[in-house]
Formats: C-alpha cells, structure tokens, sequence
C-alpha cells in the first residue's frame, strides 16, 4: 500500500497547478488547493494581508501536499478507515469534502450495516467501515469508487456548469469519471457506449 505522503503526492499531480475556473465553485485553486482553504488557514504568502488569487498562484507544491495530509487525511481521521479505503476517500475528499464520507456511509447502509449518514468519521463510521471490509473485503473499494463516480454525474445532472467535469467536449469521460474509475477494477469501468447513455439527456 502507498503511504499517505505518497497518495498525497498522486493527488497533486491529478489536481495540476493553477487554475481559475469561474464554473468551479472552488475559485482559484492550485495543486489542489482552494482560495477558501487557503484563507481558512490563513496563507497569506505575499504579506499583503489578505488571502487572493496571488497567493494561490504562488503556493508550493510541497505547502499543497503537506496541507492535504494535515487538513484533508489526517483532520476527517481517514487514517482510522480500512487501508485499502484510504486513497479513494482522500483522493476524493480533496475536492468534496464531507460529501466524501456522506457517499461512504450510504454505502454502508446499503450494506445493511446502519450508520448515520452525517459526512463525520467518528467512532459509528469507523465501526462500521471495519464490520463492511469483513463482509466484503474484494468488493468494498470497488462499491464505494462506483458510488463516487455516481455522485459525480448526479452532481452534473444537476448543476449544467459542472458538466464539463463529467464529459469531454467530444462525449467520453470527463476528468471527475475518469478519476472515479482509477479506483474502480476495470470490470467496473464504463464503456463508452454506457458512458454516452448516462449522459445523453445533457443534449
């Protein structure tokens, strides 16, 4: 298994540097990291006294891994999940948070193993992550990376900006399904034809 600084370091590498997309509720952001994150930790790294797009773009890539560990692994207690859990709910808590472990926890009721669904991993959650691994150890990776990618097109059915994220300009995979998918067995992963017919009431 990878440790965390290297998942971290996968992570940064997925995210890319900068970018200020206005159809992205994140704003500015940089290896990942949000403006808002950024302001929340107070970064100021010109001295100017305020948090803007400036410091964003100037944020070390190291700064950006070391605050994913800090604030995004380690804070939610991701530690204290299955090991063979950890990467996709880190991977994916970096850009939505508690809907991360809200996605998780459905999975678990699904499984018949009652948790509430609250997006905090407390001692319920990490209970019933080790009862779900011992139920299905082969396919509990796989039934979360599936309800992950499920989110994601949810999300976009809902919200036409973030469409980009879930289909290419020529249909196939945007990058947010393609991201799903890395943590998905390729046996799980969409064809092309299954991705277009998810999508085709986009127009």
């Amino acid at each position: 298994m990878p440790t965390v600084r290297e998942i971290a370091e996968e992570i940064v590498r997925r995210e890319g540097g900068y970018v200020n997309d206005t159809d992205d509720p994140g704003g500015a952001t940089n290896h990942g990291v949000t403006i808002h994150t950024m302001r929340r930790l107070g970064l100021d790294l010109d001295g100017d006294g305020r948090v803007t797009a400036d410091d964003v773009k100037v944020l070390p890539r190291d700064t950006a891994i070391n605050i994913f560990i800090d604030h995004y692994f380690h804070g939610p207690r991701i530690d204290a999940l299955p090991e063979t859990l950890r990467a996709s709910v880190f991977d994916m808590y970096v850009n939505a948070g508690s809907h991360t472990v809200q996605i998780l926890q459905r999975v678990f009721n699904q499984m018949r193993i009652e948790v509430t669904v609250d997006g905090v991993i407390g001692p319920q959650t990490i209970a019933a992550a080790e009862r779900a691994f011992q139920a299905a150890p082969d396919h509990l990776v796989d039934a979360y990376g599936i309800a992950r990618r499920n989110y994601y097109y949810d999300l976009a059915d809902r919200r036409v900006a973030s469409r980009k994220y879930a289909r290419r300009r020529d249909g196939g995979k945007g990058g947010w399904i393609r991201r799903a998918e890395e943590f998905i067995a390729p046996k799980y992963h969409l064809t092309a034809e299954q991705h277009q017919a998810r999508v085709a009431s986009w127009g």
